[in-house]
C-alpha cells in the first residue's frame, strides 16, 4: 500500500496536530490507525516522515520520524496569468491539473471581457492542494488574489513574458518564442479574448505576442496547454 500523502502549513515540531478534514479522511475514510505511516508535506518542498501517534478524526497527531526537503524540480518557474471563467468548475479544472503537470504560480487577471471578477480562493486552494498530494508533489503553487489586467501589467516581470492573443496576424508560437531555463509568465484572455487595447498595452509593456496553435481554444484549455509548453520544450532540451 502507498503511504498516503496529507498536506499541512508551517510544520515546526516533532508531532503534528492534523486538522478535522485531514484527520477525518485519515481516519474515517483511508481507516489507518496507531502506528500506521503517513507521509506529510508543508507545500514548499519538505516531505515529513511520519507515524500516527494518536488516531482521532478530529485532530489526529503524528509524529515525525524524518525530514527530506526536495529542491525545485526545473531552473525556471512558470507563472500563468488567466481570466477566471465564468463556469468556476472549468477554472478549478485548470487549477487541478497545472498542478499535477507542475507550475509555480497563478494569477486570476480581471479583463474587459471578463465575466467573473469574484473568487473564492480558499476553496481554490484545496482543489490545488487535493491535486498536489494526489499527484505525489510537495511543492504548492502560488495562488494570487484576483487582479485588474493594468494592475498586472505594472507589477510583471517581463523578460521571458507573452500574451496569447487570437489575432490572425499573430503567427510565431509559443514553443518556438520560449526561451529556456527562463523564468516565464504567460497572459491567457476570457472567453471574448483580450481587447485590442489590452493587446497592445500588454506588447507595449514588453509580452510578445504568441499562438497556441490553429484550433480556437477555452480559456482553461489555452492556459493548460501554455503551461504544458513550457514543460515540453525543456524536455526536449534535455532529451536532445
Amino acid at each position: 500500500m502507498q503511504v498516503p500523502l496529507f498536506f499541512m502549513e508551517n510544520v515546526q515540531e516533532n508531532f503534528i496536530s492534523l486538522p478535522a478534514e485531514e484527520s477525518k479522511h485519515c481516519i474515517r475514510v483511508l481507516r489507518l490507525t496507531t502506528n500506521h505511516r503517513v507521509d506529510v508535506t508543508d507545500g514548499t518542498g519538505n516531505l515529513f516522515k511520519t507515524i500516527i501517534h494518536e488516531a482521532n478524526p478530529k485532530e489526529t497527531v503524528l509524529k515525525v520520524e524524518n525530514r527530506i526537503h526536495y529542491p525545485e524540480t526545473h531552473p525556471f518557474r512558470i507563472h500563468i496569468a488567466v481570466a477566471p471563467t465564468k463556469n468556476i468548475n472549468r477554472f478549478e479544472w485548470f487549477l487541478e491539473k497545472a498542478t499535477e503537470i507542475g507550475i509555480d504560480e497563478i494569477t486570476p487577471v480581471i479583463c474587459e471581457n471578463s465575466e467573473r471578477d469574484i473568487l473564492k480562493t480558499d476553496r481554490l486552494k484545496r482543489v490545488m492542494i487535493a491535486a498536489m498530494k494526489q499527484s505525489i508533489k510537495y511543492r504548492m503553487p502560488k495562488l494570487n488574489e484576483p487582479v485588474a489586467f493594468t494592475t498586472f501589467l505594472e507589477q510583471a516581470e517581463t523578460s521571458n513574458a507573452f500574451i496569447a492573443w487570437c489575432n490572425n496576424d499573430v503567427t510565431h508560437s509559443l514553443a518556438n518564442a520560449c526561451r529556456k531555463n527562463k523564468n516565464t509568465v504567460v497572459l491567457i484572455g476570457p472567453e471574448g479574448d483580450f481587447s485590442n487595447e489590452e493587446a497592445q498595452m500588454a506588447i507595449h509593456k514588453g509580452f510578445a505576442p504568441v499562438s497556441l496553435g490553429s484550433s480556437r481554444l477555452r480559456t482553461e484549455t489555452a492556459a493548460l496547454v501554455a503551461c504544458h509548453t513550457v514543460h515540453i520544450i525543456h524536455q526536449i532540451m534535455h532529451t536532445e
